[in-house]
């Protein structure tokens, strides 16, 4: 079974991650034309917008408009490159899953790793399905709100006339380009991240099953301590690995959130209101899984000794096998942790402190304004 196939297949999609199948020149240079094309969306988009608040931006309302999609759409490139820069390291950090002692040996552990796959699958797809229904929202209140008045989506700063329409809906139509490519790469890096995180969740299961038949076979007790020194060495390669983006996209999060509370408060608009608690929902989402997952991560990682008393017939064993079942036991009260940058874990509090920052900061922005 492929690990993460369908989220490589989003990230090949969003020009993030080149097939492995596509080895002949033509291919790979279809594909580097097609990423090309999507980053340099991105790029013009973010720095159209970063040019705006320099040179065009007069007040709060204004800054809020062009900073919050700005950032957004910068996220996104970053990751993007991010990809293409440690494709390798990746790689490598998905192929130990396919080697011992990752590797499955038996038929419930395939279907163990069946599960998660398929739990994989089924995250990534409502996590694009939520994210596909803000960026469709935002073209048709775009559509109904600023192309019949003439008006680009977002306000931009471009350095051309662009007044006669067929250059105007050349740069109305690569603005959405550039704002439908930062969901999209949005989607394939957070899936691949809280992907390997539920990898982490399956390997921890998969150890207490081959932990469940020691009774018959022992000598695989050392096995399975080092298995579990294993999943932590990986859990902690693969936070350090995104630790950078993770603590980027909650420091951007934070502000886009309090950008787009303040457009909600400010907004007559219903059709336009509709669209942002859309895309609120999607910011939302954005960083939810991360603490979703690393919670997950650390939950499964506790509740690992548990298991180990509960399930195991402790009188079959000799007092050497007892006293390494009670090693893994006493390793697994410090649990696996995700965090970004060694600052801020991933788990549900740490969600919910988010959310009252972000209020916090919109509180003092509203009464700024006011």
């Amino acid at each position: 079974m492929r690990v993460l196939r369908f989220t490589f297949l989003i990230c090949a999609f969003a020009g993030c991650w080149q097939p492995s199948s596509w080895t002949s020149l033509f291919k790979h240079i279809i594909y580097k034309t097609h990423a090309i094309f999507l980053f340099s969306a991105l790029c013009t988009f973010a720095l159209s917008q970063f040019m705006n608040i320099i040179f065009n931006v007069d007040n709060s309302d204004e800054f809020t408009d062009s900073l919050y999609m700005m950032l957004t759409v910068f996220v996104a490139g970053y990751k993007q490159v991010y990809m293409w820069i440690d494709r390798k390291k990746i790689m490598v950090v998905i192929s130990v899953l396919t080697e011992k002692p990752f590797a499955i040996c038996k038929t419930h552990e395939a279907m163990i790793q069946q599960k998660f796959e398929k739990l994989v699958e089924n995250n990534t797809l409502r996590y694009l399905i939520l994210v596909m229904m803000a960026v469709i929202s935002i073209v048709l209140t775009s559509f109904s709100t600023e192309f019949t008045k003439r008006n680009l989506t977002y306000k931009a700063w471009v350095p051309f006339d662009y007044s006669s329409f067929a250059i105007y809906f050349f740069v109305y139509i690569y603005q959405l380009i550039g704002m439908a490519t930062s969901g999209i790469v949005n989607v394939a890096c957070e899936s691949v991240i809280c992907g390997l995180m539920l990898y982490i969740c399956c390997q921890l299961e998969i150890l207490e099953y081959r932990l469940t038949k020691i009774t018959h076979s022992q000598h695989v007790l050392h096995d399975c301590i080092r298995h579990h020194n294993y999943i932590f060495e990986y859990a902690r390669t693969v936070n350090v690995m995104f630790s950078k983006i993770i603590a980027l996209q909650f420091a951007v999060s934070t502000l886009v959130l309090c950008s787009n509370l303040y457009r909600i408060a400010t907004t007559s608009n219903f059709v336009v209101f509709i669209s942002l608690m859309i895309y609120m929902g999607a910011i939302l989402a954005q960083i939810f899984i991360y603490c979703w997952f690393g919670n997950e991560v650390k939950t499964k990682s506790l509740h690992l000794a548990n298991n180990i008393y509960n399930k195991i017939e402790w009188p079959a064993f000799s007092d050497s096998c007892k006293k390494d079942l009670i090693l893994i036991m006493k390793r697994s009260t410090i649990p696996i942790e995700f965090s970004s940058m060694y600052m801020l874990s991933l788990n549900l509090d740490s969600f919910v402190a988010l959310l009252k920052m972000s209020y916090s900061a919109f509180n003092l922005l509203h009464q700024t304004q006011d």
